[in-house]
């Protein structure tokens, strides 16, 4: 009961959202290609589940898999600043600068070192998501307690002991700030990459039903590409619990 009387608030919400659109497009007389009615939505999803499902299975996987590069990458990178000075003089402001050049402009480089296979999607994925979790984890490390670092240090701790009895779990919060953003936007590379040059997907089926002005086959399509950022997040946040639930008790 708890837990329904925390979510009817937005339970609530997306019952007024679902009623305002499916009234708005009728009393309106919206055109289908603009905003089709939500009953033609869900109408479109029913009708093409099969299909849609080897969508959605295709760019969960390309999400997945970029995302798990990306914690590699990202906690090995913020080790290393963490570690050398020069990395975190050197390292550490190009992965910031790197930000400042569009990822949609860097996305068809991706394509034309990958091709048009699953390796480009992942490393468009990669472009949305390295820079959190490195960012983050980095910043994590850099606030961890030097007291803390000072009485381990007194007692015996070695590099290794510090690394693991210090560093990571002052890092740990911050790590998971920064994975459950690139879990969110993790999604938005995968489709990226399937509009610039791909075959199947939840990108390449909506690219395609716009070109053919399909309007309730789109928002299908892009309604599932956000259920899917909000399950990447959703579990993201439920692994974090998972670590750190400890800490609220």
């Amino acid at each position: 009961m708890k837990l329904l009387k925390d979510k009817l608030p937005i339970l609530l919400f997306i019952l007024l959202l679902a009623g305002g659109w499916e009234l708005g497009t009728r009393l309106f007389d919206v055109p289908a290609y603009i905003i089709p009615r939500l009953s033609d939505v869900c109408a479109a999803l029913l009708n093409h589940a099969a299909l849609l499902g080897k969508h959605f299975a295709l760019t969960l996987w390309e999400a997945l898999l970029g995302l798990a590069f990306s914690v590699v990458f990202g906690v090995l990178s913020a080790i290393w600043i963490d570690s050398s000075s020069l990395a975190r003089k050197t390292i550490y402001p190009l992965i910031v600068a790197s930000q400042t050049i569009p990822i949609i402009a860097l996305s068809p480089i991706m394509v034309m070192w990958f091709g048009y296979e699953i390796g480009s999607k992942i490393s468009v994925v990669i472009l949305f998501t390295f820079f959190p979790i490195a960012v983050n984890t980095a910043d994590g490390f850099r606030a961890a307690d030097r007291e803390i670092g000072e009485l381990l240090r007194s007692m015996g701790a070695g590099k290794t002991q510090l690394f693991l009895k210090w560093k990571i779990p002052s890092a740990l919060p911050s790590f998971f700030t920064g994975l459950k953003m690139a879990a969110a936007i993790s999604v938005g590379g995968a489709t990226l990459g399937e509009w610039l040059g791909g075959e199947s997907g939840l990108g390449v089926y909506t690219k395609r039903a716009a070109n053919m002005l399909r309007g309730d086959d789109v928002f299908a399509g892009v309604l599932l590409l956000s259920l899917m950022g909000i399950a990447l997040f959703v579990a993201a946040q439920m692994i974090e619990r998972l670590v750190l639930g400890h800490r609220r008790s």
